[in-house]
């Protein structure tokens, strides 16, 4: 952790709306007048697009089918904690860009699923913002975890994750069911042993439950909507939130714990933004004292 290079992280497997989320921050900061640097988690996995699909043919060549871009062999894990390292001592370090499509690769001139070469993050930052996979990950001697200032988990319950991949992979990317089936499949030991735990270490989660019948994922015909789901967001630590003003404001919301808000799904960006503005603003007045010292 920095006081003078604060991180923030968003961390969540695929499809759980880290990117929706991503939107309520940027926000946050344009209104705030903050610079960010913001960095994406898919530009520390370890191979472009063929070369994890060559990598994913050879592991189950070798009888391993649990390979996966969830754990540490096909990831930088320590290229990432470098980052955070660098970036909370000196607001320095080295990062990338994944390019998933080819609008996203064309002002690049490469193909799509490449990386751009590696350069130093922007000078005089507010801030680093990273959003992806692995923002509060422990493994081994690595611990990315320890240099957020403020980590979010944003968690769908796994039904719902499941339906989201399905419907995303099928109808977006022209996969078939059994072909999605075979990726959750595959990821599930790696989900359990580098996903999971992270939701322990993050000082908020927010996870959308709904409440329709998602019993069957693999034959729901549609993504339940936020409107059709519940927003349970849990804190770490509760000690000076106050729950008062955030029941006020986010209106048919009530508390299930003492350290959990449940809310309704359509309230996820006004919840994001009545909850994190505040802790940035510490986290920039901490800045401003440390750095006038």
């Amino acid at each position: 952790m920095s006081t003078k290079h604060p991180i923030l992280v968003i961390t969540g497997s695929s499809g759980a709306g880290t990117t929706t989320v991503m939107s309520s921050f940027i926000n946050i900061f344009r209104r705030e007048n903050l610079i960010a640097q913001l960095v994406e988690g898919d530009a520390f996995h370890r191979y472009n697009r063929l070369e994890m699909r060559q990598q994913m043919k050879e592991a189950e060549e070798r009888g391993d089918r649990h390979y996966s871009h969830f754990g540490p062999e096909a990831n930088l894990f320590k290229e990432l904690e470098d980052l955070f390292r660098d970036y909370a001592e000196t607001g320095g370090g080295r990062t990338r860009k994944y390019l998933h499509d080819p609008g996203e690769a064309a002002p690049y001139k490469q193909d799509p699923g490449t990386f751009t070469p590696w350069e130093d993050v922007k000078p005089n930052t507010d801030l680093l913002f990273y959003e992806g996979l692995h923002g509060a990950v422990v493994d081994g001697d690595v611990d990315v975890a320890k240099y957020a200032d403020l980590k979010v988990g944003v968690v769908p319950i796994l039904n719902l994750e499941w339906i989201q991949k399905l419907h995303r992979d099928q109808r977006m990317r022209g996969y078939s069911q059994e072909a999605v089936t075979d990726t959750i499949l595959r990821r599930m030991p790696d989900y359990v042993s580098h996903i999971c735990p992270q939701f322990s270490r993050t000082h908020v989660n927010f996870q959308r439950v709904p409440t329709v019948d998602t019993s069957n994922p693999f034959i729901a015909r549609s993504i339940p909507t936020a409107d059709e789901s519940f927003l349970v967001i849990r804190f770490a630590n509760p000690k000076g939130i106050d729950f008062p003003y955030l029941l006020s404001m986010l209106h048919d919301s009530f508390m299930s714990r003492p350290n959990t808000i449940v809310a309704p799904g359509g309230k996820m960006g006004l919840a994001m933004e009545l909850i994190f503005t505040p802790m940035i603003l510490q986290l920039m007045d901490r800045k401003r004292r440390a750095l006038a010292a």
